[in-house]
């Protein structure tokens, strides 16, 4: 009760300070200085309390982003000093990339004997996996470059403002994929190099026979968890860097930066609705699955994604509801857990659209033929890291950091990240689902009876359930 007193008290300050801010701009109503800062400034003590009660990141991401639009507006000296948080938050997300990359790349190549073992069903699932991912990198794109919601964005005073690099020819371009030192790559940020070398290291140790196999494949795995926990721990500064980054930005430029932000946000949401209607919808008609019956499955393992921002959350109940739409529990069992690595429609056309955010926050113009590069570097690197909480950051992080692109404007996306990290995750839980069912209509083996007509009250085996 006393928790939703403190919301209900929220939400009327809230909306007595919209209201003061809309009619003294337009000049209906006067309010004296002191007052409104008063109500700027209850309003955010009233949300502080409240999140600190309920203990959730989306509410404390909320309340920081909140505190800092305020201390930007009524404490600009010291906005203007907060960049140091910012910073902090932003090395040890570039500290993560590299071990991340290449722990969970390794692992994802020398540990998954399932593709051998299934083999046809193996190759049809990565095929439609790369084809889905490249349509949602590419819509993506075009996204970034109809709405353009990082232009307009004041570089801050200490940042230059990027520079496009001197052209390189297509030999320069193939030879820079290939790395000539990991250590040097890792300290660069190259992670295409660290890709094409976890890549290699890991189709060497899956050749490998024996105990010293297995000794390093645990290694890989040991090291792959810590990186986990690392990025869950720094995670817990979010929201601290997202306040600072608000604060030190209005300081600097000024209450434009919050549309940008919003547009930002409005367009991701645009895009991954068209992805759904465009994409996702005609590709379920064409296997003939019935849409009713598929919109109902989805219904719980989508809003347990949405709720938590968490495709993990969402992979028990989503294994369950397709076996009972009618596709095979080998398929299911198959196609999900894999689906996770190498199937995140959600999380490419976000970090297509927000790479070209920083971009254009940058003053930097990509060519066409740089964004498809881009396309295809983030084609490799979004795998693998479908288990970590908002990892998705890390490897924007580490594209903008191989594109020569500034980091600054990734602190702003920060404070926005948790709000379309339940779009984008929500649409990977989709996009997965589905998968399975084309795969099974692809291997002929899709119950159409049972899609029809599902059974959805006698329970499952618990097997079925325990699968991943």
């Amino acid at each position: 009760m006393r928790n939703l007193t403190l919301l209900q008290g929220a939400l009327v300050l809230g909306g007595l300070t919209f209201l003061a801010s809309v009619g003294g701009y337009y000049g209906w109503v006067y309010l004296p200085d002191w007052l409104q800062l008063g109500l700027r400034w209850g309003t955010t003590a009233v949300v502080g309390v409240y999140a600190l009660r309920r203990r959730k990141f989306t509410l404390t991401i909320f309340f920081a982003m909140l505190l800092g639009t305020l201390v930007g507006i009524d404490l600009p000296h010291v906005g203007r000093e907060l960049d140091v948080l910012t910073g902090i938050f932003i090395h040890l997300i570039k500290a993560i990339i590299g071990p991340l990359v290449f722990a969970t790349l390794v692992v994802g190549i020398a540990g998954n004997e399932d593709l051998a073992q299934v083999g046809r069903m193996g190759w049809k699932s990565l095929l439609y996996f790369t084809l889905a991912t490249l349509v949602a990198l590419t819509l993506g794109l075009v996204a970034g470059n109809l709405f353009q919601p990082g232009v307009g964005i004041v570089a801050p005073e200490a940042v230059e403002v990027v520079t496009a690099p001197a052209a390189k020819g297509w030999k320069d371009i193939i030879l820079h994929i290939f790395p000539e030192n990991i250590a040097k790559s890792i300290a660069q940020g190259e992670i295409l190099q660290i890709v094409v070398f976890s890549v290699l290291f890991g189709i060497g140790l899956a050749l490998l026979k024996g105990p010293n196999k297995q000794t390093m494949l645990r290694a890989m795995e040991s090291l792959a968890q810590v990186m986990f926990k690392f990025t869950h721990i720094v995670m817990y500064f979010a929201p601290v860097a997202a306040g600072a980054a608000l604060a030190y930005s209005i300081s600097r430029s000024g209450l434009g930066v919050l549309a940008n932000l919003g547009l930002l946000v409005g367009s991701l949401y645009a895009a991954l609705l068209a992805f759904l209607l465009l994409v996702l919808l005609p590709i379920a008609l064409y296997i003939r699955l019935p849409l009713r019956s598929f919109v109902r499955a989805l219904t719980e393992p989508a809003s347990l994604a949405f709720a938590t921002a968490s495709s993990e959350s969402a992979l028990p109940k989503a294994m369950e509801v397709m076996e009972r739409i009618g596709v095979p529990r080998k398929v299911v069992a198959f196609v999900l857990p894999t689906g996770y690595s190498f199937n995140l429609d959600g999380t490419a056309l976000y970090l297509s659209l927000a790479t070209l955010f920083v971009a254009q926050a940058a003053g930097h113009s990509f060519t066409l033929g740089e964004q498809i590069v881009i396309l295809l570097t983030l084609l490799l690197t979004s795998k693998g890291v479908a288990g970590v909480a908002r990892a998705s950051f890390v490897i924007l992080a580490s594209t903008v950091t191989s594109n020569g692109l500034p980091e600054w404007p990734l602190a702003l996306i920060v404070g926005v990240d948790v709000l379309m990290d339940m779009g984008r995750t929500t649409v990977n839980v989709i996009g997965n689902c589905l998968a399975s069912a084309v795969v099974a209509r692809w291997e002929g083996e899709l119950d159409d009876a049972k899609a029809a007509n599902p059974d959805w009250d006698t329970p499952l085996p618990e097997s079925v359930v325990k699968l991943h």
